[in-house]
């Protein structure tokens, strides 16, 4: 049976200081991200003994620990390619464009991605996301891994807004991590996920 993996960072654990220190991003990867991808893969065996003995009263609470660990083991691995040493800025092309479209300017869109992300109650993120169903960009949030909008949407930019994201280094101060964020957006990997969600909607219809 195939199994969820932790995936290794795609830079060193001191690149996005000073914006995230390195503290931060070897606890958030290494301890958090790598529990839900064990409670992940212990909830499949338990769901599998579920089947084997043909004793389902325990499906519910398991179908939902489940979507928990595998939606922030999901989030999670794009997070981490999201940000980049050498991020920031503005994007630019097909992204660009479409973030006009549908929230008027990028300083609209930054502010509405702000505003969600810094207003989660508890805990959560703040998502950029393709919704195909209208083919367009939304801001959406998500409490704690469960998503806030329709089923369907393809999330191409997240902020993580739980408090072992930034506690160390901002302490409850979140807007300020928020804006920190905004330092080391890789915009060239979310450009990709929004041309690649498009393509992948437009041909499955």
């Amino acid at each position: 049976m195939s199994t969820y993996t932790l995936p290794e960072l795609p830079y060193d654990y001191a690149a996005l200081e000073p914006h995230i220190s390195g503290e931060i991003l070897e606890l958030h990867h290494d301890k958090h991200h790598a529990a839900y991808v064990k409670g992940a893969n212990e909830t499949l065996e338990r769901i599998a003994e579920a089947r084997e003995k043909g004793d389902f009263s325990s499906l519910v609470g398991l179908e939902k620990t489940l979507a928990f660990n595998v939606s922030g083991h999901v989030l999670h691995s794009l997070y981490w390619q999201n940000m980049s040493p050498d991020g920031g800025g503005r994007p630019e092309g097909e992204l660009a464009e479409a973030i006009n479209e549908h929230f008027g300017s990028f300083e609209r869109f930054h502010a509405q991605m702000s505003a969600a992300t810094t207003a989660v109650q508890g805990s959560g993120w703040g998502v950029l996301s393709y919704e195909p169903t209208s083919q367009r960009l939304i801001v959406e949030q998500v409490y704690d891994h469960h998503g806030n909008v329709g089923v369907g949407s393809v999330p191409l930019l997240a902020f993580d807004a739980w408090e072992h994201a930034y506690y160390l280094q901002y302490r409850n101060v979140r807007a300020d991590f928020v804006k920190a964020m905004w330092e080391v957006v890789n915009w060239p990997d979310v450009a990709a996920r929004y041309v690649a969600a498009r393509a992948q909607h437009r041909s499955g219809d």
